[in-house]
């Protein structure tokens, strides 16, 4: 069957198309994204600004449009930390759902990371033993850790590479005292959370997920895109260490002349540095994989294990 999941990101909005069905990995067919930076647009104490969620109620409608132009049978829509932050946000999707008829779902941030989790595992498959996930988003961090599908501890934390930009810089590129600050506040709350996690036991295998690992991974001399999925791309925690110096001396127009960073995230590319760093160091973790699947596979995968076997939403209908 043709599946659509529409991914309604602190930074980017994304309708991504593909086919699947129980049993096999699911295949892109088409792609429509746009960076709307809901994060940017939440004011008055978290509220969701007119212009913002008036953008989102244009995409949305361009998505539904689009899902229907290319077939799909099945769309299941998703909001992560820009909505569930925003105070109107269940106003916001209660009329994108009167008005185009799309039931986007606010997952929590431990769902984010189970199901993140569990696109990963899919990937790597059982040989990698215990997993170690991580996931550096626009609003939040997600850890996740487990030997099964389904992690032992999954973690949500408010340190998104957006978020932080936001609210601890003030210039570009930020002075060293606020990049310290950064850095002592990152590192406190990470290491809230490692005894909470560790506690199960090292992981075999330590994995990356989304745009901010990929980026940084990038810059650090990892394969572009251009070489496909397959291609094994890491971090070395020595190599992110010496970037994370860098990033902190150019400004945002310098960051994304770097291989493989987009001008939209140029400017956050620092902070989710910071977070990664912190991460790899706190547990210590020489090395992570990059993963290619992430939080939109995992959406994908569930809502296949969730299908009658062998039978199609159109079968049932």
């Amino acid at each position: 069957m043709r599946l659509g999941v529409l991914d309604v990101g602190s930074n980017t909005v994304h309708l991504l198309v593909m086919d699947a069905h129980q049993g096999a990995r699911p295949l892109p067919a088409f792609s429509h994204k746009e960076e709307l930076r809901l994060a940017e647009h939440l004011v008055d104490g978290n509220r969701l600004g007119e212009e913002g969620a008036a953008r989102l109620r244009a995409f949305v409608r361009e998505a539904a449009r689009i899902a229907e132009d290319k077939g799909v049978e099945d769309l299941v829509a998703f909001a992560t930390s820009a909505v569930r932050d925003a105070v109107n946000g269940v106003d916001v999707l209660a009329r994108i759902k009167a008005e185009s008829r799309v039931d986007i779902q606010v997952l929590s941030g431990d769902d984010e990371a189970r199901l993140t989790f569990l696109a990963v595992r899919r990937w790597f498959g059982w040989s990698s033993g215990r997993l170690l996930v991580t996931d550096i988003g626009g609003g939040s961090l997600e850890i996740a850790s487990g030997i099964d599908e389904e992690p032992d501890v999954a973690v949500s934390l408010p340190l998104g590479a957006g978020r932080l930009t936001r609210d601890w810089f003030t210039s570009d590129p930020p002075g060293p005292e606020e990049v310290r600050a950064l850095r002592r506040h990152v590192r406190t709350e990470i290491a809230r959370t490692v005894g909470t996690v560790t506690k199960y036991g090292r992981p075999d295998h330590a994995v990356a997920t989304s745009k901010t690992f990929r980026q940084l991974a990038r810059i650090a001399g990892a394969a572009s895109s251009t070489e496909g999925p397959y291609v094994r791309r890491t971090l070395t925690h020595e190599h992110l260490v010496e970037w994370t110096a860098r990033l902190a001396g150019m400004p945002a127009a310098r960051r994304a002349e770097l291989p493989g960073v987009s001008v939209g995230r140029a400017g956050q590319l620092l902070a989710g540095a910071i977070v990664a760093d912190a991460a790899m160091d706190l547990f210590e973790l020489p090395v992570l994989e990059i993963c290619p699947w992430a939080l939109r596979e995992g959406v994908i995968l569930r809502r296949l294990d969730n299908l009658p076997m062998g039978r199609s939403r159109v079968a049932d209908q």
